[in-house]
């Protein structure tokens, strides 16, 4: 066998062993991307943030889904602080009242936005809800008597304040979710309830975003607490006294034997009951042989004076 003839088997062999090594390689990175897409759809899904800033983390963190989370969440954290203070100022009027009836406890909170359209985004929606559920645990481990009536009522500086999860407060999520929609935000204000055994709270939301269960959300919001009521009935009459309140905007309770005063009247048991107009609120409590010992009502964007923060 001639050296030539030997050299070119060797080199014709060496050839075919560099293809299929280039092939499996190109075979194994295929998997590899494959794989690599897959996080990258999930976080991407997960998160909310854009496929940019996903594929970053992922390869920042050698694929580490749980890595790659949570250093996107500090780097919007912030980026959202960041454009919290340039908006600092600019007014939020819009917004939703969050309101959620629990067991033998109430929640209603007013988180603002700049506009309607911003109002209506399901990250905003979210935003209403950690403050609810937020201002409910607070509430809930600072109430010591299950058998007393408890009012908590909170502004935006104690609300800023109040943990939402693992260390981050609301302040926090009130600047991701600024981040994240750039508009200026805010939680305005909150009041959570709590009552004995024997009472009951009515609620009432108008103008409500569809769709929302748990926590209810509208431009306008009451909360009603109670006594007595026809057994099986206590439901629908707090619901008929939430929307009374609403819908006539008492500014205090009054007595069950207070005369009306005309058209002007503002209190709220001598008030025409919005939904028979031929009887008080207080005719209707007796008939249902209840008793109306405190209400709240919030209007999104209304001013609030020193005395109801």
């Amino acid at each position: 066998m001639s050296l030539t003839f030997l050299f070119r088997t060797i080199t014709r062999d060496f050839a075919k062993v560099s293809v299929c090594q280039h092939v499996q390689s190109l075979h194994t990175g295929c998997q590899l991307l494959a794989v690599e897409k897959n996080l990258l759809i999930n976080l991407r899904k997960s998160t909310g943030y854009t496929f940019i800033k996903c594929k970053t983390a992922l390869e920042k963190f050698d694929n580490d889904v749980a890595q790659a989370e949570k250093w996107l969440h500090e780097q919007a954290q912030k980026e959202g602080w960041t454009k919290a203070n340039k908006l600092d100022g600019r007014k939020a009027k819009e917004g939703l009242i969050g309101l959620f009836v629990g067991d033998k406890a109430a929640v209603m909170v007013e988180v603002n936005c700049e506009t309607d359209f911003v109002a209506r985004n399901e990250k905003f929606h979210q935003l209403v809800k950690d403050a609810v559920f937020a201002t409910l645990a607070f509430h809930q481990n600072k109430r010591q008597s299950q058998t007393e009536y408890v009012k908590s009522v909170l502004a935006a500086e104690e609300l800023s304040k109040i943990s939402v999860s693992e260390g981050a407060s609301l302040a926090d999520q009130v600047a991701l979710t600024i981040g994240r929609l750039g508009e200026n935000m805010s939680v305005k204000r909150a009041v959570a309830l709590g009552v004995p055994a024997e009472w009951h709270i009515g609620s009432y939301v108008h103008g409500g975003v569809s769709g929302q269960t748990e926590v209810a959300m509208g431009r306008y919001g009451s909360l009603v607490v109670f006594q007595g009521g026809k057994e099986g009935e206590q439901e629908v009459l707090g619901r008929k006294l939430g929307q009374h309140v609403v819908g006539e905007a008492p500014l205090s309770l009054g007595n069950m034997d207070d005369l009306p005063c005309g058209d002007s009247e503002t209190r709220l048991l001598p008030q025409t009951f919005l939904g028979d107009p031929s009887r008080t609120v207080a005719q209707l409590l007796k008939g249902q042989q209840a008793q109306v010992l405190d209400f709240v009502r919030f209007q999104c964007g209304e001013p609030v004076s020193e005395e109801a923060k």
